[in-house]
């Protein structure tokens, strides 16, 4: 694989030191790490969030205003270390307490919780909320064990504009995991990625393949098939997630169709038409539709679609305005 690139070993500080070269006028990095923060520190309750790089924008291009405050940034695939996600709380932590929201990965709970006992030592209070939005990674009964994928953006816009509304911690915490409660995500890949230490694909798929729940990694999927149309992609993806989650007539939802690195916007925004059928033709209201490559893995071919279930208060936080180099919404 060809890759833009210099030494395979510096392009997480590459790349790091390159979006404050760009934004520097917003965001600064934490001394000594791979964190990036806001410039202009709030004085409530910081957003924090993060996980291995590979994914951009996530997570760097979701720190902005109304979103995280914060990302701790790990290497290619790889969870932050504890000592990176100590500065980057440090640096933001005001006395109202850090609401860390990540995807549900062993590395990235492991290495997040480790900080939130080191940091308890200095009496900063933190809060975790995990996301875990891919119904293909495991049962609904096991929904505790589920990965997290695009479903990051939804949550961490609704943290920061909860947090925004100088709300405690512990509210914070709650609007944000119900907006996880109830938020579905699956998403398919049509080819692999490449790790630039390796220049290697991480996994095979056969010209004429796809694989289904294929997770951001290239983590297995539940099921492999010949290449479909569009439609029945997006028919099939749409089916995993209703089984999953109970929407009835006139329920509001948003959407999101996700590209996962290389999947161009005239193929998303196909799968969104069809995405848009299917749900109207079930009298679901779709509240707001976005479509954009949020949550990617390299240079992987693919798409995922996320949903997220509407009430009242998640609706008030969602209209939020939010802004960030990679995400923008206006508010209502």
């Amino acid at each position: 694989m060809k890759k833009v690139i210099n030494n395979p070993e510096n392009v997480v500080n590459e790349m790091v030191e390159g979006f404050i070269a760009t934004f520097g006028n917003v965001y600064k990095k934490v001394s000594n790490s791979n964190g990036v923060v806001v410039k202009d520190k709030p004085n409530r309750v910081a957003i924090i969030t993060g996980g291995g790089s590979g994914h951009e924008p996530l997570f760097i291009g979701m720190v902005g205003e109304g979103l995280a405050d914060g990302a701790a940034i790990g290497n290619v695939f790889s969870a932050p270390p504890p000592d990176t996600i100590v500065e980057v709380t440090k640096e933001l932590d005001s006395g109202h307490g850090v609401l860390y929201v990540y995807g549900n990965y062993s590395g990235d709970v492991l290495n997040f919780d480790m900080a939130a006992e080191l940091l308890d030592f200095e009496n900063i209070k933190t809060k975790t909320v995990l996301v875990n939005d891919d119904v293909a990674s495991a049962t609904k009964e096991n929904a505790k064990d589920r990965r997290g994928i695009a479903g990051d953006i939804f949550a961490i816009k609704i943290a920061g504009a909860a947090a925004n509304d100088d709300l405690p911690l512990e509210q914070v915490a709650a609007i944000t995991q119900k907006a996880v409660d109830n938020i579905r995500s699956i998403g398919v890949a049509l080819s692999p990625s490449s790790i630039p230490s390796t220049g290697k694909y991480t996994f095979e798929l056969a010209e004429d393949e796809i694989e289904f729940g294929m997770g951001i990694h290239g983590e297995p999927g539940i099921q492999k098939t010949k290449l479909l149309s569009a439609d029945e992609l997006t028919q099939i993806m749409v089916d995993y997630i209703l089984k999953d989650i109970e929407l009835k007539k006139d329920d509001e939802v948003c959407i999101l169709v996700n590209g996962l690195g290389s999947t161009t916007l005239m193929e998303l925004f196909i799968v969104s038409r069809k995405l848009t059928t299917i749900l109207e033709e079930k009298g679901i209201s779709i509240y707001d539709a976005d479509v954009n490559s949020y949550c990617t893995t390299l240079e992987m071919a693919g798409v995922s679609i996320t949903v997220m279930k509407l009430d009242e208060e998640l609706k008030k936080y969602y209209d939020k305005p939010a802004y960030s180099p990679y995400y923008f919404k206006k508010g209502r």
